[in-house]
């Protein structure tokens, strides 16, 4: 025999177990080149920074 579940898991059970997996927001701080917020232990987007270094060309509007 296989491992067949004895009971069935009701939707409210189903559902509780995946309360947690919903997609979380990222977490944005400024950044402390330009001011622009960006994500955490990112690369800036705007200005090209990463922890003091120039790592990317700065954004051109």
């Amino acid at each position: 025999m296989g491992a067949v579940p004895k009971r069935k898991i009701s939707k409210s059970r189903r559902d509780r177990r995946r309360a947690h997996h919903a997609l979380q927001p990222f977490h944005l701080v400024p950044c402390p080149e330009c001011g622009e917020m960006r994500r955490a232990h990112h690369v800036c987007l705007n200005c090209g920074t990463y922890r003091g270094r120039q790592v990317l060309p700065a954004a051109e509007e």
